[in-house]
């Protein structure tokens, strides 16, 4: 278990010094995280076996985050992304939580759903009364299809059947909804939907074609929430300009989609970061952030308590798992669950839910102060100055100049590093 998230200059340690404190505070084995350098993670071999035509692996940096603390618990992030200062900004509003509790979670059952879409049916709304009538058979056909989860407290909870009219015909759509445990679900579910797609089609008097899960993972919810220290955060007219920042992107889809891309670029890291399925999660946030009238709006909502401080939350389906998939498979994905020392998938969703708040604050707040680009381009500075030729020890050097002359582009940073050599020599 973690002793502490909080870690003081840590983006000042070396790489070696920062995976021994990240050891020391995760009460980890230190081989546990050897996977993380480029020549002990994922083989070929291993590459060969998750997918087809392989001919190599692609390396993302994998940051961690710092200041977490979920649910009362300290917890050391590990972040995958090549986009820089998110891994930053996460730990620094994560910082200014902790004096009010951190972030607090609480979620749903594990539930997952699989639709089943019957064509061709006569008599629609009185074939959705038989197959509700025959829940109880389909429930029994579906669970026996995985005695393991069933074994475990998962297996189908209900089935739904809806009647959808469309440009071509009217469609009966059947419903499984599995409590998947600690799985993502999706192999469970298509599996046991394929199963009882013939009787489906014998009580409904229809044809079955699609067999499959759904995306929108709305009774898989994940709720989070952190008040933020008004002070840290610079001030009273800093949370008033946040406030007004945020609420633009809840009535304005244009700024919500831009809003809420801050919000995943949190999220997708710790779900890659943990070999879950980016796009299954992207997938089911995006959806739900469509309103009843179809308007696109922002995932998370902001107020200020009574002191003054910013309270910010975000409720979205997520879908991860610790069981199956390349969660188990990849060395690297297993070496960041072991250092967030989580337990169930209940857990990992708590944790990646609050490093999207976070991550959205920090958006937030440098967009109502500084702008975005201040923060981001400091750090962005870095790739252009190896891109120029920059050795690891003209880097520094590097980016302060294209920073004080405000001009973060190869071309000066190709000049500056030729005058910086010439000073030199």
């Amino acid at each position: 278990m973690t002793s502490s998230s909080r870690i003081s200059g840590f983006r000042d340690l070396t790489i070696d010094e920062r995976r021994t404190r990240v050891v020391s505070a995760a009460d980890i084995e230190s081989h546990r995280l050897d996977v993380l350098s480029p020549e002990k993670g994922l083989s070929l071999e291993q590459a060969d076996h998750m997918v087809e035509n392989v001919i190599g692996v692609l390396g993302i940096p994998v940051g961690v985050a710092t200041n977490f603390q979920v649910n009362g618990r300290d917890i050391l992030v590990p972040m995958a992304t090549e986009e820089p200062s998110v891994v930053a900004a996460a730990s620094n509003l994560a910082r200014m939580t902790r004096d009010h509790g951190g972030f607090v979670t609480s979620s749903t059952l594990p539930l997952m759903q699989a639709q089943v879409q019957v064509l061709d049916v006569i008599d629609p709304e009185a074939a959705r009364l038989r197959l509700l009538a025959a829940s109880h058979e389909l429930i029994e056909l579906a669970n026996a299809q995985d005695p393991a989860l069933v074994k475990f407290g998962g297996g189908v909870r209900d089935i739904s059947v809806r009647v959808l009219p469309s440009a071509r015909q009217t469609y009966v759509v059947l419903h499984l909804i599995v409590d998947v445990r600690d799985a993502m679900g999706a192999n469970a579910v298509n599996t046991m939907a394929e199963a009882i797609a013939p009787r489906v089609a014998e009580i409904s008097g229809g044809r079955t074609l699609l067999r499959i899960l759904t995306n929108k993972a709305d009774l898989r919810l994940t709720r989070v929430s952190a008040v933020f220290d008004r002070d840290l955060l610079g001030g009273a007219e800093v949370v008033e300009n946040m406030l007004d920042a945020a609420e633009f992107a809840v009535v304005d889809p244009y700024r919500a989609a831009t809003h809420n891309k801050g919000i995943m670029n949190g999220i997708t890291a710790v779900v890659l970061a943990t070999g879950n399925d980016t796009r299954a999660v992207e997938a089911g946030a995006h959806s739900h952030s469509i309103t009843a009238d179809g308007r696109y709006t922002s995932m998370s909502r902001y107020e200020k308590d009574r002191d003054g401080n910013l309270v910010g939350t975000l409720e979205l389906p997520m879908p991860v798992g610790l069981v199956g998939g390349a969660t188990k498979v990849h060395p690297v994905a297993q070496a960041n669950v072991a250092t967030m020392g989580v337990k169930s998938a209940a857990e990992l969703a708590d944790i990646i839910m609050a490093v999207g708040l976070a991550q959205n604050a920090a958006a937030v707040r440098a967009l109502a102060t500084e702008g975005i680009q201040r923060g981001h381009m400091s750090l962005h500075a870095r790739n252009i100055a190896v891109t120029a030729g920059a050795s690891s020890d003209e880097v520094d050097g590097l980016v302060a100049r294209m920073i004080a002359a405000k001009s973060v582009r190869a071309e000066f940073a190709e000049s500056a590093l030729a005058d910086m050599r010439r000073e030199k020599s």
